[in-house]
Order: structure tokens, then C-alpha cells, then sequence
């Protein structure tokens, strides 16, 4: 167990941002199944910017790579012209 109160403030803090890190990453992942399961060109036109904007969100809050949100919004991108 920590023994500075600085050491426990940083495990209160990092338990925060994990939980958050992990609630919004999971919010996005969902998105982006949903709308790859979609069929209908309008509806996914719709829903993208949204989940593209998402992926962008945590690409700069550095909880995923930016090469890995730009390679999903690329193929999202692929998913929703080619229906």
C-alpha cells in the first residue's frame, strides 16, 4: 500500500480516469458495431460523423492510438459508401 499522500491521490486519480477511459471506450466500440451492422446507406450516413467524432475523442485523450482511429474511421468510411 502506498505511504506518501501524494502516492494515494495518484491511485484515487488513476481509478478515476480508468473508469472513464474504460466506460468511453466501451460507448465507442458499441457505436461502431451498430453501425457496422447496419444496412440501410441513410441511416449509416447519419450515424457516422458521430461515431467518427467519438474515435477522434479518444485518439486525442490518448486512449486508443491515432493511427488505430483513423485506420477505423477509414474502414467505417469504406462500410458506409459501399452499401
Amino acid at each position: 500500500m502506498a505511504n506518501h499522500k501524494s502516492a494515494i491521490k495518484r491511485i484515487r486519480q488513476a481509478d478515476a480516469k480508468r473508469l472513464r477511459n474504460r466506460y468511453v471506450a466501451k460507448t465507442t466500440r458499441n457505436s461502431v458495431k451498430k453501425l457496422r451492422a447496419i444496412t440501410d446507406k441513410e441511416e449509416a450516413r447519419k450515424l457516422y460523423p458521430s461515431v467518427a467524432s467519438m474515435l477522434d475523442r479518444l485518439a486525442k485523450k490518448n486512449v486508443i492510438h491515432k493511427n488505430k482511429a483513423a485506420n477505423l474511421k477509414s474502414k467505417l468510411a469504406h462500410h458506409v459508401n459501399s452499401l
